[in-house]
């Protein structure tokens, strides 16, 4: 598990460096409407780390932040370069809960591999989702600490 940290990251232009210094929790495959929204996509990644982990290289002054809510009502705070509009993480704005780093941000993104896709009643219909090989939930799962067990596990055998 080890092995994959730090994992380095940044924002498209390149203006936001960061870097992960610590194992993430989990890593799932998000279909509601604001991951479609904001990734401009059928879905986004959200690599869950607390952002005590996350160190900024440079460019955190350039961060811009807005809040909304997401589909389970909460509050969220989304930061992105306020140069070129890539989203870096999100997360909720009560202290100490992790963040959802946005997984296409990583420099290599070839070790990520999902536990889960959420939200499966907001997916586009096209999208079919073995679920053999992923965990599935209609909306939002009932125990994420089973989820981050799976992930730690999936690391672990890599």
């Amino acid at each position: 598990m080890d092995k994959i940290i730090p994992q380095t990251g940044g924002c498209q232009c390149g203006s936001i460096r960061y870097r992960l210094n610590a194992t993430p929790s989990m890593l799932y495959v998000c279909h509601c409407r604001d991951c479609q929204k904001q990734s401009s996509s059928a879905f986004g990644m959200s690599l869950m780390v607390s952002l005590d982990d996350v160190e900024f290289l440079q460019g955190r002054d350039l961060l811009k932040t807005w809040d909304t809510r997401g589909d389970d009502g909460l509050v969220k705070r989304c930061a992105f370069c306020r140069h070129c509009g890539s989203r870096i993480y999100h997360g909720s704005v009560t202290a100490n809960r992790p963040v959802s780093i946005k997984a296409g941000s990583l420099d290599d993104t070839g070790w990520l591999r999902p536990v889960a896709h959420i939200w499966l009643d907001r997916a586009q219909p096209w999208i079919k989702v073995d679920p053999r090989e992923f965990r599935c939930f209609a909306e939002e799962p009932d125990d994420e600490q089973a989820l981050s067990a799976q992930w730690r596990q999936q690391l672990a055998q890599e």
